[in-house]
């Protein structure tokens, strides 16, 4: 495995990158986050690759978060006086502003979370995406939808979609544009204010994207941005927030979701995976393999969508494994700001940790590393081989654990129907991926997997990059979806109008009981009798 040592240019660009023009930028974008205390503590963000320190933002209170609310309040109350319409060409100039600036926010992702550059160019295309589809669909989700009234003629029925007010959003460090920003694109579009809470590992994204809103035209102070430790600044949030969108762990999503509810205000969160690849017979050796690695080690196998087991059917495991093992073998680490790594750095010692421990784990109890296993740090501090396990068994560690990091379990199995009750023998249900020679089967196969979004011969962007469906988890990977309809119709509350012309539904006081019963019976069996009524 090709582990480049640290070079000397990443030393150099990061140093040119954090004097001049980009430090004056990372200082302005810190600025946006207004904090009541000008002496607040400030939080370090250090590049993975390094160690070298990139910005230092405040540790923000509950008072800076009740201020940033409070603005977004004031510009929300204007903004959702705006057609749908207006509100949606914002996002379409932001689309154009991005692809047209991407180079910025490369160097800032990849800077603050280490990964490689074409890592960091996913989130780009998916943030343009996500831009793109609210941009042009947004005004239709949101428009005025005519209903059938209680009675046909007499009775006129509307379903409109108001926004809720403002909406908290709580993201995490692996994804801190496309996290940071697209989920919040849909708040907004819909009318509402939001208050975007990025972990502070990674705020530099985020700020830059909602920079280029205002410029895009975004009304200023609309959307905020408080950075700082996470039960504090996430729990001032929950608490005056109208609607919370989270994604990150389980375990903390359900002490937020348990908050949501004793509050009665909604929530969606996109929580932990243990995703699977199924590998049917007809299958595409070579395809599969690709689709093995691209799916599992993106990101330093930091991602929720990502693949960590896969499931190979008897009579492809051996030729998958050895070809599996041998295309491992030649990826690329390194951290360089450029396009020449496949594998970027982990996020942190904590990660790095974390895989170790359950590979170690797994090593002891009897699995077998066929490929990687080891850190790398000649090439930085949290570098580490995408690694590939066979053998592994129901009492280690990684084996319903998600890792969250570059390790894959490879498992053969029998016959179909064994391998689908493997894959849903798990508390998670986010996302799986079919690879076979017919899309046909595939197709039928993929309800009986209980997760979130199943890809065919692709392990996680083409369900993902389909904007226009939903995404989401099943059991304990979430609550709610983002993306689609009800991306964006969960910021609103649902508001029937109805009108009454003519006649009255309810009787007039004085009116006879009995015969108003009898004419609404009479009125009731002939509805009956019309179609769609």
């Amino acid at each position: 495995m090709d582990a480049s040592p640290i070079p000397a240019s990443v030393d150099e660009l990061t140093s040119r990158l954090l004097t001049g023009e980009r430090a004056e930028q990372i200082a302005r974008l810190v600025r946006r986050i207004g904090v009541a205390d000008s002496d607040a503590e400030r939080l370090e963000v250090r590049s993975p690759v390094t160690g070298e320190l990139v910005a230092s933002v405040p540790a923000c209170e509950v008072p800076d978060v009740e201020a940033a609310v409070q603005r977004s309040q004031q510009a929300q109350t204007e903004w959702a006086r705006w057609s749908a319409r207006r509100r949606a060409r914002v996002l379409l100039r932001f689309h154009s502003l991005l692809l047209a600036r991407q180079r910025e926010v490369l160097d800032l992702i990849q800077l603050e979370s280490g990964k490689s550059r074409l890592n960091a160019f996913e989130e780009v295309m998916a943030t343009a995406s996500t831009a793109r589809y609210y941009g042009k669909h947004a005004p239709a989700h949101l428009r005025v939808r005519r209903r059938a009234g209680a009675t046909p003629v007499l009775t006129r029925a509307w379903e409109h979609h108001v926004p809720v007010g403002v909406c908290g959003f709580i993201t995490p460090w692996n994804y801190p544009l496309t996290m940071g920003v697209t989920d919040a694109l849909a708040a907004l579009v819909a009318g509402n204010g939001v208050v975007v809470k990025p972990d502070a590992q990674t705020p530099l994204a985020a700020l830059w994207a909602f920079e280029l809103l205002e410029q895009a035209g975004l009304p200023p102070g609309l959307a905020q941005v408080v950075t700082g430790d996470g039960p504090v600044v996430g729990g001032a949030i929950v608490e005056l927030a109208d609607f919370l969108m989270f994604t990150g762990s389980t375990a903390t999503g359900r002490k937020l979701a348990a908050r949501c509810g004793e509050r009665l205000i909604g929530c969606s969160m996109e929580l932990g995976g243990k995703n699977a690849m199924l590998v049917l017979p007809d299958a595409r050796l070579e395809r599969a393999v690709k689709g093995a690695i691209s799916g599992s080690f993106g990101n330093a196998g930091q991602l929720c969508i990502s693949m960590e087991r896969i499931y190979v059917h008897r009579s492809l495991f051996d030729g998958f494994v050895s070809r599996l093992a041998e295309q491992v073998g030649k990826l690329k680490l390194g951290g360089d700001l450029d396009w020449n790594s496949d594998i970027g750095s982990m996020i942190s010692r904590k990660q790095l940790e974390a895989t170790t421990a359950h590979l170690e784990d797994a090593v002891a109890k009897g699995a077998s590393v066929i490929a990687g296993g080891q850190p790398q740090p000649e090439a930085g501090p949290l570098f580490f081989e995408p690694t590939v396990l066979v053998g592994v068994t129901p009492d280690m560690d990684c084996h319903a654990s998600e890792t969250f990091g570059p390790l894959l379990e490879v498992y053969p199995y029998e016959d179909v129907d064994e391998a689908i009750k493997l894959i849903n023998d798990s508390d998670y249900g986010l996302n799986a991926s079919i690879f076979s020679g017919s899309i046909s089967s595939a197709r039928a196969l993929a309800p009986r997997i209980k997760a979130g979004t199943v890809n065919i011969n692709e392990p996680y962007a083409a369900a993902f990059g389909s904007i226009d469906a939903p995404m989401g988890g099943m059991k304990q990977s979430g609550v709610g979806r983002r993306h689609g309809a009800q991306g964006i119709l969960k910021y609103t509350e649902a508001q029937t109008v109805a009108a009454q012309s003519l006649l009255p539904l309810t009787p007039d006081a004085g009116t006879p009981a009995a015969p108003y019963a009898a004419v609404m019976t009479f009125g009731l069996r002939a509805l009956r009798r019309i179609p769609r009524v």
